[in-house]
């Protein structure tokens, strides 16, 4: 199932608007790989939020000064912080999983000795 804010409902002149960009700065975009829109069956693009949340992000990189080549090297290591954000996040779940099989395997028959026994005195 499509989420809400990956759907295309947008045509490219209502996205375009959205972003505060021209049109033909999106189609600029899409031929450098920055965006790749839905296409309609007619092939016409269709813009999602989360296309217009990108387009927004592009835009401010490239009001900084960077510039696409730029924009597509920052693009593509957010892309992969995330990834290995992801990653870590599902080892941490592996690990509290494994330490807790550990914890039920220890044998609960040991019973640990108090530390108030007192030593013996032994007689020489």
């Amino acid at each position: 199932m499509v989420q809400h804010d990956e759907r295309a409902l947008y045509i490219i002149s209502v996205a375009a608007d959205l972003a505060g960009v021209h049109p033909q700065t999106l189609r600029i975009y899409e031929r450098k790989g920055l965006i790749e829109p839905a296409r309609t069956e007619g092939r016409s693009r269709r813009y999602s939020e989360r296309d217009i949340a990108l387009l927004r992000h592009i835009q401010a990189l490239t009001q900084e000064g960077v510039g696409l080549a730029g924009v597509r090297r920052i693009l593509d290591l957010e892309a992969r912080v995330a990834d290995l954000e992801d990653e870590l996040a599902q080892a941490r779940v592996e690990a509290v999983a494994a330490v807790d099989r550990v914890h039920r395997s220890y044998r609960r028959d040991l019973v640990p000795l108090s530390r108030t026994v007192v030593p013996s005195r032994c007689r020489a």
